[in-house]
């Protein structure tokens, strides 16, 4: 049993050896052998071959840092401009209402032209309404609300009998959302009790 044992043994070792043979550049079969005993011509070549992989791999590293560097100074452009022409679309909107005031000016001459005038300062402001509406603008209801300090601002009380305390009375500036965030509070006159 254990001369059976020997002979798989050997013939695993030679199996093994097989395997670990490969052939070099001049097609001449040379085994895995231990640092040791590599010839200098065999370890200088070695040395050369990863050295070679070396500086290969070195050059995809700079590549790539050099890739990464342009795509952040690429997002970094992108970004800015879409800061700088965000309102493009908005500001052309307005360019409409811009045109229609400067065509007010010009027929306000007139000595008759002042109801003319106020319809279009009015049709105007309506225009103008209606492009911050659509770019998301909302007024702040105030008038005959109950004050909320979160979309009003006090400027002063007046005592009134005719009305609950802490409801609005006076709109004095109107309070405005973008989106549904607060970008102006409403001026407000609140209604307060009797002392």
């Amino acid at each position: 049993m254990s001369e059976t044992r020997a002979m798989t043994t050997e013939k695993s070792a030679e199996q093994i050896e097989e395997v670990s043979q490969e052939e070099d550049s001049e097609g001449r079969v040379k085994k895995d052998v231990p640092l040791e005993k590599v010839t200098r011509a065999e370890l200088i070549e070695k040395v050369k071959e990863v050295q070679k992989e070396a500086d290969n791999n070195y050059d995809l590293y700079i590549r790539s840092q050099a890739e990464k560097e342009n795509m952040k100074k690429r997002f970094q452009k992108e970004k800015e401009d879409l800061a700088k022409y965000s309102n493009e679309t908005l500001i052309k909107n307005l360019l409409s209402v811009a045109d229609n005031l400067e065509k007010a000016i010009s027929h306000s001459d007139d000595d008759k032209s002042v109801s003319a005038l106020r319809e279009g300062i009015e049709l105007t402001l309506k225009g103008l309404m209606d492009i911050l509406e659509r770019a998301g603008l909302q007024t702040v209801k105030a008038t005959d609300e109950p004050f909320d300090p979160n979309f009003h601002e006090a400027v002063a009380g007046r005592e009134d009998d005719t009305v609950k305390p802490g409801m609005v009375l006076q709109e004095l500036q109107k309070g405005y959302m973008l989106n549904q965030r607060l970008i102006r509070p409403a001026k407000v006159i609140i209604s307060k009790g009797s002392d």
